[in-house]
């Protein structure tokens, strides 16, 4: 601690040896440093505020017909990008600035130099924004902040008319597009009706109902066409000596014949035997069935021989003749019959052809209406999104969606804001002090003397024998007190003098 001391001591001493060359060197930075202080130009300022008001009544009462833009994010986004390069060109031509460079590079200068010295500041909750800017001119500085605001204000207004604009022509373009795919679906829809129009459905007719009623009379025609051939055979069964009954054979019981009817009944009786023994499918049991029919058709054949032998003038006879009229009658009943069979069942084959086509069609008319239609929505949603984007680009770009109040308007600043000279001329006198103390200190090191006997003994690391003290005459002691008394009026003198620039600095 004590060489610390001893050290700082020696320092003190050898900075009071040259203590007035400490003195000059202040004296000369601090006027030099306020000179500088006095030569910089004044800086000033000017700030607009303005309050966007967002909350207009068209936006509850058009929100269900079209887009509503969000005017809170449009407005910010503005403010993000006002201080664009195109916004500060031109700004920079609105006010003039642009007279007096030359070159481009000029140009770019001064465009760098003015976005870094305006300011766009904001809050978040009651959207309020700020335009501040800071220049030497005050004249400049209004006129840059009100060219600011009023680019602020415009685009803000502008939004995103030119996006709904674009839009709007390729909404036009894609209307135009469907207009083509829906006259064209019309076209094929109108070629397939008229193609297949007898085959289309339609309301009350049912192809399955009339295939139902026809597949019905073609069957009663035909039962009514077997009943007259069966007519007919009878009549002419009767013309050949039949003696028909109904239309039907005369039973084989109901024949008389002695042989016959033995053998038939000796066959009846081996067969209830064997049955009592084999089934149906026993080849005895059906043998015998088939000789018992074959019997049986004896028995009628033999009838009906000795019937028409039992006649011979049956050709001439009156019933004959009326019998072959009938049988005349009866043969037309059963050619208009047939006829009447052939032409139903013609139109049951054309009907049954059209049901089998009309699921087919009915498929394809049914794809045909869906392409249609789905081109007639989109046309028609089409047509509702062009009116509501226009409806959208006139909202964005008018002036009830929102309204800017300017709270302070850009003026012409009186005073300045910078530079604080009060604050700078301190600053150089701390500085000038500081470098004359460092001056005084370094010439000290530099032009080095023993001033204390310790000193001298530490340095050489002799001994020191004795010291010789200073004997000062009269007028040395009046000289040294009138060189102190000098100094410390100078160093008065340069606190007098920073008193009065700041005294000329804070007035």
């Amino acid at each position: 601690m004590e060489d610390l001391i001893s050290q700082l001591m020696s320092g003190l001493k050898g900075i009071w040896k040259y203590r007035w060359l400490a003195f000059a060197s202040a004296w000369l930075i601090a006027l030099a440093g306020w000179a500088k202080v006095a030569a910089m130009p004044d800086d000033y300022q000017t700030t607009a505020r303005v309050f966007v008001d967002t909350q207009s009544i068209l936006k509850p009462l058009l929100s269900g017909m079209t887009s509503v833009p969000n005017i809170e994010q449009q407005v910010a986004i503005m403010s993000r990008t006002l201080l664009s390069r195109p916004n500060v060109e031109r700004v920079i031509r609105m006010v003039d600035l642009d007279i007096g460079t030359r070159t481009a590079r000029e140009h770019e200068q001064q465009v760098d130099e003015l976005m870094r010295q305006i300011r766009i500041g904001s809050t978040g909750s009651y959207d309020i924004y700020t335009i501040s800017y800071n220049h030497r001119d005050p004249h400049l500085v209004r006129d840059v902040v009100q060219s600011l605001l009023t680019i602020f204000v415009e685009g803000s207004f502008k939004g995103k008319k030119g996006d709904s604009d674009k839009a709007v022509q390729f909404i036009d373009e894609q209307i135009r597009s469907y207009e083509e795919k829906l006259q064209s679906a019309e076209n094929l829809l109108k070629e397939f009706k008229l193609k297949n129009n007898f085959l289309l459905p339609r309301q009350g007719i049912d192809f399955g109902a009339q295939l139902l009623m026809s597949s019905d009379a073609l069957n009663n025609a035909q039962l009514e066409l077997t009943e007259a051939e069966q007519a007919r055979k009878a009549i002419r069964a009767q013309i050949e000596g039949e003696e028909p009954v109904l239309g039907v054979d005369p039973l084989p019981s109901t024949i008389e014949n002695s042989e016959l009817d033995a053998r038939l009944l000796a066959l009846n009786k081996n067969l209830d035997t064997l049955l009592m023994q084999y089934t149906d499918q026993h080849p005895d049991i059906v043998a015998a069935r088939r000789l018992i029919a074959q019997l049986e058709q004896r028995k009628v054949e033999e009838s009906k021989q000795k019937s028409a032998a039992g006649d011979p003038g049956r050709n001439y006879s009156p019933m004959l003749q009326q019998l072959k009229v009938a049988l005349a009658e009866s043969g037309a009943k059963v050619a208009s019959v047939k006829a009447r069979v052939q032409d139903m069942q013609q139109r049951h084959a054309r009907l049954l052809a059209h049901s089998k086509a009309v699921p087919e069609i009915e498929t394809q008319l049914a794809q045909l209406n869906r392409d249609y239609q789905v081109n007639k929505e989109n046309y028609e949603k089409l047509i509702g999104r062009r009116e509501a984007a226009k409806l959208s680009g006139d909202l964005s770009s008018t002036t009830e969606m929102m309204s800017f109040k300017i709270i302070d308007p850009p003026t012409v600043p009186l005073r300045p804001i910078g530079p604080n000279r009060a604050l700078l001329c301190s600053l150089v006198l701390a500085a000038a002090l500081g470098a004359a103390l460092l001056l005084a200190f370094l010439i000290s090191q530099v032009r080095p003397t023993f001033l204390s006997p310790s000193e001298l003994r530490d340095r050489t690391g002799l001994r020191l024998l004795g010291t010789v003290a200073m004997s000062w005459t009269l007028q040395e002691k009046i000289r040294r007190r009138r060189s102190h008394l000098c100094f410390g009026s100078g160093l008065a003198g340069l606190a007098c003098a920073y008193g009065g620039v700041l005294i000329v600095y804070l007035r």
